[in-house]
């Protein structure tokens, strides 16, 4: 708005007493006074040592023939140098390949497809879990304690946890044997995700998941967004306030961790729940104490109904299935709905 008004106030004026009333550059109402002029660029001349079209379909045809087509042009060169002739130069030769789109890479390369999306559904317990690693501070600088959590994805309960001094396929394996053996899991019953880590896509690992028949998924490399539910458990757990930064030791570290999962699964009121523990989804309360949650709402909105502009409340309940990646919706159908 300034300069179109410092270009029209030069026109009465002046530019210099417009640039110094308006506070803008002499230069750029100069500029923009003068009609801008598109200049078409001049055809580029034809080289006078551009060779004919005639040799260059020539040196097409030689540098495909049956004898030259699996040879570099440079080998092709110095061949036919060696047997006494000089059509052009090996720069000329690749020049005139490409005009003809004949140049590529001709090697054979490999090629990794991408990693699959993983797309996993829990619709109750004990049907997806989802674990992961992570570092803790330990009393001095350099010492790190691990701390390795089995969760359900479904009702976010904790089912397993290990705290230990290093970080390893082995103690993975173990703590995997130990959850599936205190929660009856059955071969084919549950499925297990997880990172890239090395402990994760270790041979120990893999073969202890075939032994106790636990599917297992894995994240695409560096998307954290494939693993969500471990690392917002992990988050919680570093950001609540008893969480005390350095561990003085492992036994400090596992006493904490007793207490805190034991609260996280048992009192922590979860928003992806509509409020309920873990535990009452995970051990199946959940429909008794929404009941009861309903009751409560009945009973506030009969005492005060005004209260309630929208009309009687009721009570969140917690999602009937729970995905890591759900489907992207796909083309509309023919009933005119999205179609997963």
């Amino acid at each position: 708005m300034t300069l179109a008004a410092a270009i029209s106030l030069a026109a009465l004026v002046g530019v210099g007493a417009a640039s110094a009333a308006l506070e803008v550059p002499r230069a750029t109402l100069y500029r923009r006074r003068r009609p801008r002029v598109v200049r078409e660029p001049a055809p580029r001349p034809t080289p006078p040592r551009r060779l004919p079209d005639d040799e260059r379909d020539a040196i097409v045809a030689l540098l495909t023939s049956d004898r030259f087509v699996d040879l570099a042009p440079a080998q092709v060169w110095a061949q036919l140098i060696d047997e006494g002739q000089c059509p052009c130069s090996i720069r000329t030769m690749y020049r005139v390949l490409d005009e003809r789109e004949l140049v590529r890479e001709r090697r054979a390369i490999t090629r990794h497809p991408a990693p699959a999306r993983p797309e996993l559904v829990a619709r109750a317990p004990n049907q997806v879990w989802s674990w992961d690693i992570t570092k803790l501070r330990g009393p001095a600088k350099g010492i790190w304690y691990f701390l390795y959590v089995v969760l359900d994805i479904f009702s976010r309960y904790v089912v397993g946890w290990m705290l230990a001094r290093s970080e390893g396929a082995a103690l993975a394996a173990e703590l995997i044997d130990q959850t599936c053996s205190r929660h009856g899991i059955a071969p084919g019953q549950v499925q297990l995700h997880n990172d890239r880590g090395s402990p994760m896509t270790s041979l120990t690992f893999a073969q202890k998941l075939d032994e106790l028949g636990v599917a297992r998924s894995l994240s695409r490399p560096r998307v954290s967004n494939d693993n969500p539910f471990s690392e917002a458990q992990f988050k919680t757990a570093k950001y609540h306030p008893s969480y005390p930064g350095r561990f003085v030791s492992v036994e400090h570290g596992r006493d904490h961790f007793e207490a805190f999962l034991g609260c996280y699964n048992d009192e922590h009121r979860h928003s992806g729940l509509a409020l309920l523990t873990p535990a009452d989804v995970h051990h199946g309360r959940a429909a008794d104490i929404l009941a009861a949650r309903q009751l409560v709402l009945d009973g506030a909105y009969a005492a005060h109904p005004e209260r309630f502009p929208a009309g009687p409340p009721r009570v969140r309940r917690p999602p009937i299935e729970v995905w890591i990646n759900p489907p992207e919706p796909k083309l509309i159908n023919n009933t005119g709905t999205l179609a997963h």
